[in-house]
């Protein structure tokens, strides 16, 4: 393996992005280089009982990082020290917030990329999560969190498996997104399980939620746990059948370090004839589950097709306004986000200090 980078200068945090038990991950920037963003993945947050665990993961990441490097659209590992890992950020939207209806080209560049990761010998292995495909603000296909990625040597029977898989999950999303353009040979991989992928669904996969979800209150949601899935869904049915609520987002954030989890926080669209302070209120203190944040809105941001912009609201939930220009808004999206950012109500990443190696 090739040696690993040191960083060139202490990270400077700027928000959390989410917490689980394996990793706490961050984005701020290198202190020489305030303008390029860098994630770090802090290992060290991790208790002592599954530490030993997330070090595995993360030598996994870092393995794969070093086998990519080079390769567009995937992060570039920038030093490892005994906290944990750090690597370079890919602007862009994950592919369930960014939403890529009927863009073809999109999924072209996904499966082009795959090929080339697989040409270095890596299969990913944790595809069929949309929060690890990005779409970038020209359109491209980006992947992110190598955790369970593997490096082969050779081209092996097995590496061979993994790599139909990977691709199998990637026809999945296109399927989600972009059903029209499947072709026939596609639709017939999607049709046809491998045997070791069939094997896992059968008997390793309710054992490992089992694991993680009940031991380790974790699952797949990118940190968030299972309570997107719960209190997100019921705060979501509740603000849908309340008359004085136009639309709403339900996006998670994480709690400060010092509590640990992840909270809910309920962007609200007024109706013209409430109060918004009035409205507020009622919805923080009204019955369980409710958002542990909530601000109420003029007006939420939407695309040209009507949708409200998540992506645009997932900065402000997790305190990285900073980034809101980016995302290739209009001019007046923007103006909209910069009030919305304004009256935020997370404030707590703030208060994060630089990390010490």
């Amino acid at each position: 393996m090739a040696k690993r980078p040191i960083l060139s200068a202490p990270f400077v945090p700027r928000a959390v992005l989410k917490r689980d038990v394996f990793s706490e991950i961050s984005v701020g920037a290198l202190a020489d280089r305030p303008e390029a963003s860098v994630t770090y993945r802090r290992v060290a947050h991790s208790a002592a009982w599954s530490r030993p665990l997330a070090w595995v993961l993360a030598r996994r990441e870092i393995a794969a990082l070093v086998a990519l490097d080079g390769i567009e659209n995937t992060p570039r590992l920038l030093g490892v020290d005994r906290t944990g890992l750090y690597r370079s950020w890919i602007e862009g939207a994950p592919l369930h917030v960014a939403k890529p209806f009927g863009d073809e080209a999109y999924f072209r560049d996904a499966k082009a990329l795959l090929r080339r990761m697989h040409r270095r010998g890596v299969t990913h292995n944790d595809l069929a999560k949309p929060q690890n495909w990005l779409v970038t603000a020209d359109g491209r296909a980006a992947l992110i969190d190598m955790q369970l990625a593997s490096v082969f040597a050779k081209r092996t029977k097995l590496f061979r498996v993994m790599a139909r898989e990977d691709l199998r999950h990637l026809l999945k999303q296109k399927r989600t997104w972009c059903r029209e353009a499947l072709t026939p040979a596609e639709k017939r991989l999607l049709a046809r399980r491998s045997l070791p992928a069939d094997l896992w669904m059968r008997s390793a996969k309710p054992v490992y939620n089992a694991v993680t979800r009940g031991l380790f209150h974790w699952s797949d949601g990118e940190g968030t746990g299972d309570r997107m899935d719960t209190d997100g869904t019921a705060i979501a049915a509740r603000l849908d059948a309340d008359p004085a609520i136009r639309a709403h987002a339900i996006l998670p954030f994480p709690y400060p370090r010092s509590r640990g989890g992840v909270g809910i926080y309920a962007f609200i669209e007024l109706a013209e004839k409430d109060d918004p302070e009035t409205l507020e209120g009622r919805i923080a203190d009204g019955p369980q589950p409710r958002p542990d944040l909530v601000q109420v809105v003029a007006k939420l941001p939407r695309d040209a097709n009507g949708r409200v912009r998540d992506d645009l609201l997932r900065l402000v939930a997790i305190n990285h306004v900073e980034a809101i220009d980016s995302l290739g808004a209009d001019p007046a999206t923007l103006d909209l986000m910069r009030g919305i950012a304004a009256g935020r109500r997370n404030l707590t990443d703030r208060r994060l200090k630089p990390s010490v190696s």
